[in-house]
Parts: structure tokens; sequence; C-alpha cells
């Protein structure tokens, strides 16, 4: 019986991401489309849970030539809801976290990040920003974790990360064209990982060998 409620449950979810996702591309078709996506990128840092990659890819395959507009406006809009859940993270949390927990991510999850910026501080806002990682809970957290002190690290580390993933996107559909749609919808995120994995095990091997 429980599986059954745990799968209806999770049916359920589905229909309600997709159903998200199918009016966030419909805002595609007007003429607020660029606010549209940066308010999708501001409200994806703190709590939309659609990336907007999605909305972006749609608007660069309709209009190439304005590709790297798109990503600008997708950056400026992840980094300023950036701002925002680090300011609820730092000033606020006491307040939101009964809403953040569990609906928007676990506490178990939080812990876990929490635990992580001891270590990695920039480079888990950097790998966060580039990756499939839920940039949201990073965001938050960044604001609990590492204070207003490191206020400017977070932002050159989310301005970096963002930048590059959306500029990236963009720059693969304004040379390429419609046709490389399919190859970010199904390789990207494997290979922004193991981009990662590269460059974070890279810098490992010069800390710890030389």
């Amino acid at each position: 019986m429980s599986e059954v409620k745990t799968n209806n449950t999770e049916e359920k979810k589905e229909g309600i991401i997709r159903r998200l996702y199918n009016w966030m591309l419909s805002w595609a078709e007007t003429r607020w489309a660029c606010w549209a996506m940066f308010l999708f990128a501001m409200a994806e840092s703190i709590f939309f849970p659609i990336p907007p990659d999605v909305f972006l890819i749609a608007l660069c395959v309709g209009l190439p030539k304005k590709s790297f507009k798109y990503a600008l406006i997708c950056t400026a809009g992840s980094v300023f809801g950036a701002v925002i859940g680090f300011g609820l993270g730092a000033f606020a949390w006491e307040v939101v976290d009964s809403w953040f927990i569990p609906s928007i991510f676990s506490q178990e999850a939080f812990d876990k990040v929490a635990d992580l910026y001891a270590q990695w501080n920039f480079w888990l806002v950097f790998t966060a920003g580039f990756t499939p990682l839920p940039y949201k809970l990073i965001t938050i957290s960044a604001g609990i974790c590492l204070g207003i002190q490191e206020f400017g690290l977070f932002i050159l580390a989310s301005i970096i990360s963002r930048g590059l993933r959306f500029f990236l996107v963009a720059g693969l559909i304004w040379k390429f064209g419609a046709p490389i749609k399919k190859f970010i919808d199904k390789y990207f995120n494997l290979c922004a990982t193991a981009f990662m994995i590269l460059l974070i095990g890279g810098f490992l091997a010069v800390k710890y060998l030389f």
C-alpha cells in the first residue's frame, strides 16, 4: 500500500514539473521572453525546480544571432537570484527554513552541503553553478555557512560559473544551430560534470604533488 502511495506521489510531482516546464516554455513565444528568462533564472537560484537552460536553449534556437545576449540576461538573472538566496541564508534563515525544508530540499542534503563549505567554499559554489548540482541549495547555504565576509568570493564564483555555463550553451547553438540541441539535452550536464572533476582533480594534483 505504501509503495502505491509513493508511486502516486512521484507521478503527481512529475505532472506538476511537466506543467511548470510547459508553462515556462510558453513564455518564449511572447514579447516578454527576455524578462521571463531573467525571472526564471533568478527564481531557479532560490526555489524554482527547472533550470533556466531549457528556456535559454529555446530562445537561442529561435534566434541564434542573439544567443550571447540571451546568455548575458540568463547569467544576470541567475546571479541576482543567488544574491537573494545568499541574503536569505545570511539574514533570514530562521524565518524561512521551515518553508525550504523539506519542500525545496531535504535536511540531509542541506547538512551535507554545510559540511562541504568548510573545505571547498569557492569550488563548491563554482561546481554547483556550472554542473547540474542544485544551485539553490548552494546559494542559500552559502549565506549561512560562509557569512557576509565571504560574499565577494561567493559572487565571483557565481558570476564565473553561471556565465561559463550559459555562454557555453549559447555559443554551441550560435556555432552549430538547432542540430546541437539534442546533444546539449543529452550530454551537456555529463560533460560539465566531467570537466569539473578533471579541473578540481588537476588542482588537487598540483597541491599535493608539488
